[in-house]
């Protein structure tokens, strides 16, 4: 029941607990990503100096690629009926995935962190158009009621988490439609079409930031969602509705932010310090609590399948707690993070922008891992032995460890923070490889993350394959030694 506190944390769900269809992932993720937030995407995307076509191929490319990957993590969850970071030890040992356990946690922490900090500034923008307050008590109170509901979801679990979906789905893919119409004399159709188009670095880099910014900001937890599926769900149903319920708000809201904010250039700057309350301003008064409430809806909604990942990933890392423990450790971390956002820093894109970039990089080694071990395995999991570092999956799997290290190093030399003066030291390699230095055109293009992503998937191809056969051909004897077991007691 939705109102009971789960008790299924890191282990693998019985076989009685499996319920459900591949199509009911589409709640889950539609609810994650049709937050407003897709409308101010359409300004960052923009900043990257593209034109608006070459905008919206990057932008749909970049987010259903990305979401294509978290569908294909889904389908772990279906074989192993674990948390994400539970059947990643298949690849990394279970020692050695402490490493993308601590990446994952913060990763989703920081996640629920920018979310609940933009639903507080959001709210407050909004009320205080309407002449309701908006000063720093409603901020308070709005952070407080916000994270209220983020960390209650996080504590009851699964089944609040899947039902709170549903509804936001519905509520928010309403209004939003609503809000499109209502915004639509804003756009100016001349002065989208007159952008320039970009040069490829331009380019390359709004691709790297679709990416980061969606699939690749969830990919960490894809499987949380899908192991409640019985095993014999299909597969290619599991890839199709993550990846459609995922992708398709945020392309058709990037579109439209794109619209809006390359026709105002003023509205494009105001979104990078709130994006919400920025896109509030165009609105009739009497739509201003709708979209407060479409705003909140969707925001929470993403911030809601953070938090109950993140305690997953906490758990992960070997804290003795139970889950719900867990949840509301994340949650003090988050309201400390988006007081931060909300009464500290001046502005919200250039951290949001350090944040994804920084961490999309070992993120992206990670995934390109995993996925390569997906596809090379043929049997499910060894449940049991997810837990056992004695058993087939070992303890440390260097090579895996090592392609994310590596990954990292490299990925990092390669990408560019201008706007986060505290990450000054990344771009490294841009100089000795002949990319221009940290001003050269190829600065922003953020190669890093593709490099991570492309030597984490082709190293494993290249380093795991035999060990996972191997993997496999051990499993196939135990199998074999319990029915001939079996067949002599008969």
């Amino acid at each position: 029941m939705a109102t009971t506190v789960e008790t299924n944390a890191l282990n693998t769900i019985d076989e009685s607990e499996r319920h459900g269809r591949p199509r009911d992932l589409f709640w889950p993720w539609f609810a994650a990503n049709v937050s407003v937030l897709g409308l101010g995407y359409g300004a960052y995307l923009l900043a990257f100096g593209v034109s608006f076509w070459q905008a919206v191929a990057v932008g749909a490319v970049g987010i259903v690629a990305s979401f294509l990957a978290c569908g294909f993590i889904s389908l772990a969850g279906r074989r192993g009926s674990a948390p994400t970071m539970v059947l990643s030890r298949a690849a990394f040992g279970v020692d050695g995935n402490r490493l993308p356990s601590l990446l994952s946690w913060i990763l989703t922490v920081g996640w629920e962190t920018v979310l609940v900090a933009l639903a507080t500034l959001a709210t407050a923008t909004v009320l205080g158009t309407l002449g309701w307050g908006g000063g720093t008590v409603t901020q308070v109170v709005t952070l407080a009621v916000v994270a209220l509901v983020v960390v209650a979801a996080g504590i009851f679990g699964f089944q609040l988490v899947m039902k709170l979906q549903q509804v936001i789905t519905v509520l928010t893919a309403v209004l939003t439609v609503v809000y499109v119409v209502l915004v639509a004399g804003h756009v100016d159709w001349a002065t989208v079409a007159a952008i320039p188009a970009g040069q490829a670095p331009q380019v390359i880099g709004g691709l790297v930031f679709m990416m980061t910014g969606f699939g690749l900001g969830w990919v960490n937890m894809a499987a949380d969602y899908s192991r409640y599926l019985p095993r014999t769900a299909s597969g290619a149903g599991v890839v199709g509705w993550t990846t459609f319920g995922a992708s398709l708000p945020p392309v058709l809201l990037l579109v439209a932010g794109m619209l809006l904010a390359g026709s105002d250039p003023a509205l494009a700057d105001a979104i990078g310090a709130d994006p919400i309350g920025a896109l509030a301003v165009l609105l009739p008064e009497w739509f201003l609590i709708p979209f407060m409430v479409v705003a909140l809806a969707g925001l929470i909604g993403g911030a809601a399948l953070d938090i109950y990942s993140s305690g997953l990933a906490l758990l992960s890392l070997g804290l003795p707690a139970p889950r719900w423990v867990a949840a509301a450790i994340d949650g003090v971390l988050m309201v400390l993070g988006a007081t931060y956002v909300v009464f500290v820093a001046d502005d919200f894109f250039g951290p949001f922008q350090g944040f994804l970039i920084t961490l999309g990089v070992p993120i992206a080694a990670w995934c390109g891992v995993l996925l390569a071990d997906i596809a090379l395995r043929r049997k499910d999991y060894a449940d049991d032995e997810l837990a056992d570092r004695r058993g087939r999956y070992g303890s440390v799997r260097w090579s895996a460890v090592l392609l994310v290290v590596a990954g990292t190093a490299i990925g990092w030399g390669l990408v560019t923070n201008t706007y986060a003066g505290w990450l000054s030291w990344q771009g490294y390699l841009l100089g000795p490889l002949g990319l221009g230095g940290r001003d050269g055109q190829w600065a922003g293009a953020n190669l890093g993350v593709l490099v991570a992503l492309a030597l984490g998937l082709l190293g494993t191809f290249v380093l795991s394959a035999r060990a996972v056969r191997r993997q496999e051909s051990v499993q196939d004897s135990v199998q074999d030694s319990v029915q001939h077991s079996a067949q002599e007691s008969a």
